[in-house]
This record gives C-alpha cells, sequence and structure tokens, in this order.
C-alpha cells in the first residue's frame, strides 16, 4: 500500500511561487511508476495539473499551466515536486498527489487512472 504526503503549500500573492513536494512510502518500486499532480477548486471538478513518469517519457502539463509549472521527481528520495511559478488567482485550489504503476498514455491528466492519492495541500493565489 502506497502512501503519500503532500507539503509546500500556502498563500501567495500574483506572481509568486511555490514548490509543492510529496513523499511516498510503502512502494514497491513499481506503483508509484507514474505520479502527478491534480488540483481540485471549491465547486469545481477535479482536473490533472502534471504528470511524470519514474524514467524515460517527457512529463504531462495541462494547459492552463503549461509554461509556468514544472513537475520533476527524485526517484532517491521517492519525491516527486510541482514548482509553480507566476502564480495566478485561478491557480488557487487544493493540490493533490497521485501515483499509479502505469495509466493509459494520453489520459495522464484522468483522476480514474490512479489508485493512490494524498490528503492535499492547500495552495491560495491573491490578487
Amino acid at each position: 500500500q502506497v502512501q503519500l504526503v503532500e507539503s509546500g503549500g500556502g498563500s501567495v500573492q500574483t506572481g509568486g511561487s511555490l514548490r509543492l513536494s510529496c513523499v511516498a512510502s510503502g512502494d514497491d518500486g513499481y506503483s508509484s511508476a507514474c505520479m502527478g499532480w491534480f488540483r481540485q477548486a471549491p465547486g469545481k471538478e477535479r482536473e490533472g495539473v502534471a504528470v511524470i513518469y519514474f524514467g524515460g517519457l517527457s512529463p504531462v502539463y495541462a494547459d492552463s499551466v503549461r509554461g509556468r509549472f514544472t513537475i520533476s521527481r527524485d526517484n532517491t528520495k521517492n519525491t516527486v515536486y510541482l514548482h509553480m511559478n507566476n502564480l495566478k488567482p485561478e491557480d488557487t485550489a487544493m493540490y493533490y498527489c497521485a501515483a499509479d504503476s502505469a495509466v493509459v498514455p494520453g489520459s495522464e491528466l484522468e483522476e480514474h487512472q490512479y489508485k493512490y492519492w494524498g490528503r492535499g495541500t492547500q495552495v491560495t493565489v491573491s490578487s
């Protein structure tokens, strides 16, 4: 059973930056081959933000964050990061880390692809 714990959320002003972290534990080295970040704003559906594979394949980004957010992972620490720059009020949401052993190519940003989820970390961007 994989446990995911997020951290790094907070409150920033428009244009600011944050780095989110997600540490995976209990992993057999396979279950978190694909890890990603999702977010959910009040009253909205949860949406995929960025996904990264264990190695080789290019990360996948939502159009709304491409060029501003960067996902990375440190496999030696079982940690995935989300570097968020030029934050906007519309980025305000609860951010969740997700993981699974494999996802369908082209469907990486669909939440039903992921078995394991963290509890989330709040990001608030004020104008």
